[in-house]
C-alpha cells in the first residue's frame, strides 16, 4: 500500500507541474500586432461594446486543463485599470460566464489603441491571479497573471482591427497574432 500512495502522490505532483508550466515565449515583432493573451481554442469572435475600448471585437479563448494557463499582455501598454469581480463558477465556454463568473478585467492603453483583457474563472478554475496594478507598464507578450484549472480569457480590441484568427483556431499566448491594429 505505501507504494501505491507514493505513486499517487508522484502522479498528482507531476500533474500539478504540468498544469502550472510556464514556457518562455518570444513575441513576434510585427507593427500593430495584437497577441493572444492565453493558450487555447478561439470559441467566438463577436462585435461588442466595451466600456474602455468602445466599439470592439471580443475574441473568447477557452483554456482546457491541458493548456498553459499563464496570461500574457496582447500589446505593449500602460495598465490603466484592474477590476476584480467575484462571481459564480459556471462552465467558462458558456456565453453568460463573461458576466456571471469570477473575473478580472485589465485595461491597457497602448501607443495607438486601447485593449481590454478579461480573465474568467470556470467550473474547475477557482482562482484568478492578476499580478499587475494600474500604472504598471507591460511589454507585448509579458506575463501578467494566470487562471487555475480550466477557464476563459476574453480579449477586446478596437473594431476595425484586422483579425487574423477565427472561431475554432488554436492560439498560443504571447506568440499567436490574433489581429493587427489599423
Amino acid at each position: 500500500m505505501p507504494a501505491l500512495g507514493a505513486a499517487l502522490l508522484a502522479g498528482a505532483s507531476l500533474g500539478c507541474l504540468f498544469f502550472f508550466r510556464d514556457p518562455d515565449r518570444t513575441p513576434p515583432d510585427v507593427p500593430g500586432a495584437v497577441l493572444a493573451p492565453a493558450d487555447g481554442r478561439v470559441r467566438e469572435i463577436r462585435e461588442i461594446r466595451d466600456s474602455f475600448v468602445g466599439d470592439a471585437v471580443r475574441v473568447s479563448i477557452f483554456l482546457s486543463p491541458l493548456d498553459v494557463h499563464v496570461n500574457r499582455s496582447p500589446i505593449a501598454g500602460l495598465v490603466t485599470e484592474v477590476e476584480y469581480r467575484p462571481g459564480r463558477f459556471r462552465p467558462a465556454y458558456r456565453p453568460e460566464a463573461s458576466e456571471e463568473n469570477e473575473r478580472c478585467r485589465i485595461a491597457l492603453q497602448g501607443e495607438t489603441a486601447r485593449v481590454t483583457v478579461s480573465q474568467i474563472a470556470g467550473v474547475l478554475a477557482r482562482r484568478v491571479v492578476c499580478r499587475v496594478r494600474p500604472g504598471d507598464k507591460l511589454r507585448a507578450g509579458e506575463r501578467f497573471g494566470l487562471i487555475r484549472f480550466g477557464s476563459r480569457t476574453d480579449l477586446f480590441v478596437p473594431k476595425g482591427t484586422v483579425m487574423r484568427c477565427r472561431a475554432g483556431d488554436r492560439v498560443r499566448g504571447g506568440d499567436t497574432i490574433v489581429g493587427v491594429l489599423r
